[in-house]
């Protein structure tokens, strides 16, 4: 993956720190707080935002940075919520990433920015990569709930 110029925004330091490690081949601005990462957003240019879900409103910056036209890849904690993952693709979100893979982030978006230029359905991907551990991790029959995450 050609080198990227990423906005990654995070309640807590050392996720900002891990993730500037595991992408130190791109150009990373950090935010560790939602009205730095909003100001950024908005008088920055990205090809991609990592944006954690809770600790900063990622959902709300997710509205501004559809609307500034920019990838937007949601960070989870470790306990996946499948509500979260179907509000993250209806408002506009590319994929849904946990921390506990973090050490795997460059070929997580390498993959991704390959499906996105190919025309693919990045949720497709995002899906088939999440499905075994929410599996594992939710009561069975948790896709009936959810099918939406699959059209």
């Amino acid at each position: 993956m050609k080198c990227k110029t990423i906005l990654v925004v995070d309640d807590e330091p050392d996720v900002l720190e891990t993730i500037v490690e595991v992408l130190e081949r791109h150009q990373i601005q950090t935010a560790g707080t939602f009205g730095k990462a909003l100001e950024l957003l908005e008088t920055q240019r990205y090809d991609m935002a990592i944006l954690d879900v809770m600790g900063v409103k990622g959902l709300d910056l997710l509205a501004t940075a559809v609307r500034k036209e920019i990838p937007a890849v949601m960070l989870t904690a470790p306990a996946m919520n499948p509500e979260y993952i179907l509000k993250s693709m209806e408002l506009g979100a590319v994929s849904y990433i946990s921390k506990e893979d973090l050490a795997h982030l460059d070929a997580l978006l390498a993959e991704l920015l390959g499906v996105l230029e190919r025309g693919e359905s990045p949720w497709r991907h995002t899906m088939e990569r999440l499905e075994p551990t929410l599996d594992e991790r939710l009561p069975v029959g948790w896709k009936d709930e959810y099918k939406k995450l699959w059209d």
